[in-house]
């Protein structure tokens, strides 16, 4: 799931490690500079059917993405039919009586662009990045099909087959894959994020025309989509086509969001998954943890922060400890991602050295992580850290898709533009106290699950 603000970052984290390294380059100026409000700058303004359209000039080329994301995902379904947000995107592209099944993604490419779509938990999204002169084209295809797409069974339930055999190739034929599954299932086991993305497998053979048109009309509605265009466009120039193509889709009305919570859970879990398939073991560990959304003590920016400290770059606590110094692992990480609508977690993980037994590496991971819950982290290490992300921050404009990534996915796990464009405000107000607060809350629960994914014991180095 995208993290959209980090994953623009990440776009951009060689050339601002490169802008940090140059000589005579000043990092607390440029940290200064960063951390006054403002990312990506965008425009917005809302149609009359409350659909909410933003958009982020970057004229350097002749080129834009043009991204529709429905705030609908795998987490809103119905339980029992797990995989129908998944498996309505790919019936999109399914055709409309002006634009024909397959022929959505062949007019796009004939034109010298290419297009795809996704499916997270939150939402579903569909983009095109295309030429600026073909900008109207595509708006005219995506406004069609979200008023006009037309399911035939001799559509649907061939597709059906194709996303049965893609879980069977990239999940039950992928132990990384199957571990992950089950380990989400472990994490939630009451919350939708622990059910796939793809569905479970006789759910999705379950699934039928009529749900998937069901879902259609439940959820893809212009008032609950969000149009973002990144590129050489302007607000001014966008806005009449908005209003011609999609303004004139009518509103309608939509469900509450409303999901189940997670129970309070106090045991330790464990899932062991051991498969001859298996070339590379590997540990990892997930605590619960807020969203931006679901963050009622000022935790999540910390965890940003404190994130960056264990496994942000060749320096990072982690790697410097387990990899370089212990050698007891190749790799090591602490990743969170708090861009979801519903509570999200901290996960880290390492892959073990060669010949390293894994309950070594997992006493070491422990060990770090137990240290930074009693210890904490420096004022020194925390400016550090500020100073990488503000420079990442300033450098993720630069991107072309970063930017409507990172917007879209912010709008629609109940973010706000303000949100993220006071993204280097609010990371350059963390303290090592703060961070040191949200670690003890995260890191020191009990209440964590571990995964290991391990080849058979004679094939251990």
């Amino acid at each position: 799931m995208i993290a959209g603000f980090r994953m623009a970052c990440r776009a951009a984290t060689a050339a601002a490690m490169l802008v940090l390294a140059a000589p005579g380059f000043s990092g607390g100026e440029h940290a200064a500079l960063a951390a006054e409000k403002g990312v990506f700058f965008p425009e917005s303004f809302t149609l009359s059917n409350g659909m909410e359209v933003v958009v982020i000039n970057n004229p350097r080329v002749p080129v834009v993405t043009h991204m529709v994301w429905y705030k609908a995902g795998a987490a809103d379904e119905e339980r029992g039919k797990s995989g129908i947000a998944h498996f309505l995107e790919h019936l999109m592209f399914k055709g409309t009586k002006e634009v024909p099944a397959g022929a959505f993604s062949r007019i796009v490419a004939k034109n010298g662009g290419r297009d795809n779509a996704f499916t997270s938990w939150d939402y579903t999204a569909y983009y095109q990045n295309v030429a600026r002169d073909r900008l109207e084209l595509v708006m005219r295809m995506e406004a069609d099909r979200m008023a006009n797409l037309q399911l035939t069974d001799e559509a649907v339930y061939p597709e059906r087959d194709v996303i049965v055999e893609e879980r069977r190739q990239r999940v039950e034929n992928e132990p990384d894959d199957r571990i992950g599954e089950q380990f989400n299932a472990t994490l939630y086991v009451h919350h939708p994020y622990g059910t796939p993305i793809i569905g479970w497998p006789q759910e999705i053979r379950s699934l039928t025309r009529e749900m998937a048109e069901d879902w259609y009309k439940t959820w893809y509605a212009p008032n609950n989509a969000v149009l973002v265009v990144s590129g050489d466009i302007t607000v001014d120039e966008l806005r009449p086509l908005a209003a011609k193509y999609y303004g004139v889709i009518p509103a309608r009305e939509l469900p509450k969001r409303d999901r189940v919570e997670e129970p309070p859970i106090s045991a330790a879990r464990r899932v062991i998954l051991t498969d001859e398939e298996v070339r590379q073991p590997s540990i990892r560990r997930a605590w619960h943890a807020p969203s931006y959304r679901t963050d009622k003590d000022g935790h999540a920016y910390a965890l940003q922060v404190l994130s960056e400290i264990m496994s942000g770059g060749s320096t990072s606590r982690l790697y410097r400890n387990l990899v370089v110094e212990q050698r007891v692992a190749t790799s090591a990480y602490l990743g969170y991602g708090p861009n979801s609508w519903d509570d999200t977690s901290v996960v880290a993980g390492a892959t073990p050295a060669a010949g390293v037994p894994m309950d070594k590496l997992e006493q070491a991971l422990e060990e770090q992580i137990r240290r930074v819950v009693e210890q904490g982290v420096t004022a020194e290490e925390v400016a550090t850290a500020k100073k990488r992300m503000l420079a990442e921050a300033a450098y993720a404009r630069d991107s072309l898709t970063g930017p409507a990534q990172a917007l879209g996915a912010a709008i629609a796990t109940g973010q706000t533009i303000d949100d993220v464009e006071n993204w280097p405000v609010r990371i350059d107000a963390v303290t090592a106290e703060q961070v040191n607060a949200a670690a003890r809350a995260v890191l020191g629960q009990d209440n964590h699950v571990t995964g290991l994914l391990l080849p058979p014991k004679d094939k251990e180095s």
